[in-house]
């Protein structure tokens, strides 16, 4: 299934893409399917972003070329850090760093939404705690990520996880090509075949030591490409089987 969430009477409703039309549902799809009976032509929705997230939980340096071109060696393991919930942004939302932010980077990446809550999964169910996969750009302020030596503030400014347009369980997370365009011009570009630790293995790791809960999200980890971008410019994040993520930087 390909689920969204939508404006209706300016509330937030979650529903089912059906071709170009939207199901509505009378509550969030994580227990199963209810439809209100209702629908809506895609054309006439905005779409917000896909999930309702306590944490949003990212793993760093998962592509071998992008450690690399980060000059800070390989992580022995999954290195986690956190992007905190208002960091939550739509589908074509604006993106707008603080004025005393110096280079604003973007990083395309797979990311997934936990259907259920999750403690010490195995890898080999892992298919049961999974909503579905979506695009999401880890938004990054650089230079205070490295000033800071910690990446808190530099990850979790407000609006910096634009994610969406929507979540679909209809993709194999196994082999999934990922690609950053900014402005037209592709900066990024990898399969998650690459990933140094894959998704099953991902949710293990990370369930070992926290609970996720059902809307949290897990974000997968950006291939080599990473730079900066300015007011005006437009970064869309494709992934296959998904769909393009839209923002823009104001």
């Amino acid at each position: 299934m390909k689920y969204v969430r939508i404006l209706r009477d300016e509330k937030p409703v979650w529903g089912v893409l059906q071709g170009d039309t939207v199901r509505t549902l009378a509550c969030p799809p994580y227990e199963g399917v209810c439809y209100d009976g209702e629908s809506l032509p895609l054309s006439s929705c905005t779409l917000l972003a896909p999930c309702e997230p306590t944490k949003i939980v990212c793993v760093g340096k998962n592509y071998y070329d992008h450690a690399m071109e980060m000059g800070e060696g390989v992580p022995e393991r999954p290195m986690l850090f956190l992007k905190a919930p208002n960091t939550l942004n739509h589908p074509e939302g604006e993106v707008h760093a603080p004025g005393f932010v110096q280079r604003l980077d973007y990083e395309g990446e797979l990311a997934f939404v936990i259907r259920r809550r999750a403690k010490d999964v195995k890898a080999e169910h892992f298919a049961d705690y999974i909503l579905g996969y979506t695009c999401l750009n880890d938004v990054t302020a650089r230079d205070i990520q490295k000033g800071d030596g910690q990446w808190s503030r530099g990850k979790s400014m407000d609006g910096f996880a634009p994610i969406g347009p929507l979540v679909t369980d209809e993709v194999d997370p196994a082999d999934l090509p990922v690609e950053t365009r900014l402005n037209g011009r592709v900066v990024q570009s990898g399969r998650t075949s690459q990933f140094m630790t894959a998704v099953p293995e991902l949710l293990e790791f990370i369930t070992a030591s926290m609970t996720l809960e059902p809307g949290d999200v897990v974000t997968t980890g950006t291939p080599a490409g990473i730079g900066p971008m300015h007011p005006g410019d437009t970064v869309e994040v494709e992934i296959g089987g998904i769909g393009v993520l839209r923002s823009h930087i104001v």
